[in-house]
């Protein structure tokens, strides 16, 4: 890595590196290398648990009144490859990127790619200054998002979470549909399901549309791995 694009790196993520090898790898993709011990792939799996950590201790810390599954919902938002390629994007980071001929255009680039690049260079930052760097990097990054992912989950915004995935790795718009209703008309429960293209996602039941809606959403990002199954649905506590 040439030493001009070293020094824009670490003038975008706040953080001076003493062994360059490091982020070099960090900005490696597997398709530009023979061998992929070479790549960032090991750094994107360590990356990704530093990543779990600090935010768990950011969330347990700040929200001191909040049980088990209300911590996992905010954790799975904040964590999400969603997430992740966005700040990865807004950075600039994604530029950076060493890519193998033919990917420069990839639609992976703008999602998968760009999250695990955001995990690698969390993973090079620990190892080359330990948690204190690392834990610096990811907070500054992360709180300003805290208070906002707190916000929109309690305001149910996974129905937004699916729109963005669907519109980055597949290119289309979600639709939602209304499969049954039962109850009489005070008192009646609605059930909806997502439906992505041809693929159609668990259904969920809700006392409203909305609240329906949000839930077959969750269910839809639970499937596709943007979240991890925290055991409760949207809108119940634990």
């Amino acid at each position: 890595m040439h030493q001009k694009t070293l020094r824009k790196i670490e003038q975008i993520i706040g953080y001076k590196f003493s062994d360059s090898k490091l982020i070099s790898q960090a900005f490696t993709h597997s398709s530009t290398v023979d061998d992929r011990l070479l790549s960032n792939e090991r750094l994107e799996f360590f990356g990704d648990s530093v990543l779990g950590m600090v935010v768990c201790q950011i969330l347990f810390e700040r929200f001191d009144g909040y049980l088990e599954g209300n911590l996992t919902k905010l954790k799975s938002m904040l964590v999400s490859r969603v997430t992740c390629a966005k700040i990865t994007r807004e950075l600039g980071l994604h530029k950076f990127l060493k890519l193998g001929k033919g990917m420069a255009g990839s639609r992976a680039l703008n999602g998968s790619l760009a999250a695990g690049l955001l995990e690698a260079v969390i993973a090079a930052i620990y190892i080359d200054g330990g948690f204190e760097a690392a834990y610096n990097f990811i907070s500054t990054i992360f709180v300003p998002l805290i208070d906002q992912a707190d916000a929109e989950r309690a305001h149910g915004n996974f129905k937004s979470l699916v729109q963005q995935y669907a519109q980055q790795q597949f290119n289309a718009t979600p639709a939602y549909e209304l499969l049954d209703e039962k109850g009489p008309d005070h008192d009646k429960c609605f059930e909806s399901a997502v439906v992505i293209g041809e693929r159609h996602f668990q259904s969920a039941w809700g006392r409203n549309k909305k609240e329906a809606e949000q839930k077959a959403a969750y269910n839809a990002l639970v499937e596709l791995g943007v979240l991890t199954h925290s055991g409760n649905q949207p809108g119940q506590d634990t």
